[in-house]
């Protein structure tokens, strides 16, 4: 169940973020509410998962990591944006860290 958490609480924080994009620095209503609401609601499923037992660098780190790949390839595919192959590589190695954190911690 603390995985559900975390997914909702990745959709969540992605949506926000995109929603960023769209207020034009708060001056759109609508997106604005998205922001606040979406960001409440990531934080929120974060801490579910979080007292459901998983352990916080690595839902923090998921949480993170996955929002920085989603919201740049949602930049990328709808709203035109580009991307290095250097900024992909990072994001590559952000991914793999994070991997690498989730597998030092199995016993």
């Amino acid at each position: 169940m603390q995985w559900v958490f975390l997914v909702g609480a990745i959709a969540a924080e992605v949506f926000a973020t995109t929603s960023l994009k769209f207020s034009e620095g708060f001056t759109k209503l609508l997106p604005s509410v998205f922001v606040v609401v979406g960001y409440a609601t990531a934080f929120f499923l974060l801490s579910q998962s979080l007292v459901r037992g998983m352990e916080l660098g690595v839902a923090y780190g998921l949480w993170a990591a996955l929002g920085v790949a989603l919201v740049a390839t949602i930049g990328v595919v709808f709203l035109g944006e580009s991307l290095t192959w250097v900024q992909t590589g990072g994001i590559a190695l952000l991914i793999a860290g994070v991997m690498a954190l989730e597998m030092g911690g199995q016993h």
